[in-house]
């Protein structure tokens, strides 16, 4: 009963919505049609899961007198067809939600934030801001790979002439992980430029301006990325380290051939959990003028008076993100797997 009371909200926020589009002929049909066949659709599969749910509950009552491991078996299907009628219905809550606030001011939402003619006149420039984010995000990760593995290797430094190493790099680390990242992109770009700091003052241009992106981003990951590393490299048993060096590896040795590659091979999830944050945060680079997708975005924005721009720049992410989340979801499980000795 709840699955269809939820179905016809879903319904009328849907029909508000239909009646709230702004466009005829061809297009309008398409609305018409694709809006119904998801009302149907939300309808029907409720519909279907609740009565089963109640099938599978009447069943599970019949045969409880007579045997009672039928009837637990049926009590189980009801209970999870019980569950799935409630994520259905949250899930078309959530659609009918959508489509309430779209439809709000007779679509005024709806215009400000999926006009598609605004859109479409940004796609062309998003691909070529798209492109740039993609450029200063791979250029660095490999710098933040790197100089990440370096700060870790100096945070746990060994033995009493290693504390000077240790501190500075607790200094770093502390340090970039405290200042907002927004705060580090304008002192090293704004500040490197007004001081012609080298090898930037022998750039130009556009160049000058990704390498100085590159750079700020890079420090501020470094950061975060070597406590990660550092836990990897922690986490390995102290005995692999004691019997590198019973075989006459120096500490050097020890690290480079043994420790840093079991440590690599578990930290791999949590790295690119951070390089999705990386990512995300090539965004920030706006703020200094560099013509990424953002920054293209508010442009285009700023002369239609129109915020779709911003959101198919934000849809543009997510595409981004979603595959590498995906993976390092499939990483996790396959570790935990190999663990378990499956």
């Amino acid at each position: 009963m709840a699955g269809l009371v939820v179905a016809g909200i879903t319904a009328v926020a849907l029909a508000r919505f239909y009646d709230s589009l702004g466009v005829v002929g061809t297009a309008l049909t398409a609305w018409a049609v694709g809006l119904a066949v998801l009302g149907a659709a939300i309808t029907v599969v409720l519909a279907a899961c609740g009565a089963l749910a109640v099938a599978r509950s009447v069943r599970a009552a019949r045969l409880t007198p007579t045997d009672r491991v039928a009837a637990r078996a049926a009590g189980a299907a009801a209970t999870d067809w019980t569950w799935y009628v409630g994520g259905l219905s949250v899930t078309a809550l959530v659609v009918a939600f959508l489509a309430f606030f779209l439809s709000a001011n007779d679509g005024a939402v709806r215009e400000q934030y999926l006009n598609w003619d605004a859109i479409d006149e940004f796609l062309p420039t998003l691909w070529k801001g798209l492109w740039l984010n993609i450029k200063v995000f791979v250029v660095a990760e490999i710098l933040v790979l790197v100089w990440g593995l370096v700060l870790a290797l100096a945070r746990i430094f060994p033995g009493k002439a290693g504390r000077p190493v240790r501190f500075l790099a607790v200094s770093y680390i502390d340090l970039f992980r405290g200042f907002p990242a927004i705060i580090t992109i304008y002192l090293i770009v704004l500040g490197f430029q007004a001081a012609d700091v080298p090898p930037f003052d022998r750039m130009q241009g556009e160049t000058k301006l990704f390498w100085l992106s590159t750079t700020s981003l890079a420090l501020v990951y470094g950061a975060y990325v070597a406590e990660v590393y550092r836990a990897g490299l922690e986490s390995i048993h102290w005995s692999q380290t004691a019997a590198a060096r019973s075989l006459g590896l120096s500490y050097g040795q020890t690290m480079r051939y043994v420790i840093t590659p079991q440590a690599v091979r578990r930290i791999i999830p949590p790295l690119l959990n951070d390089f999705i944050g990386l990512q995300k945060d090539t965004a920030l680079l706006s703020v200094i003028g560099l013509l990424e997708v953002l920054n293209r975005a508010r442009l285009t924005s700023n002369r239609l008076f129109n915020l779709s721009p911003n959101l198919a720049a934000g849809v543009a992410f997510v595409l981004i993100t979603i595959p590498l989340a995906r993976f390092t979801d499939w990483l996790v499980a396959r570790q935990a797997r190999a663990r378990a000795g499956g």
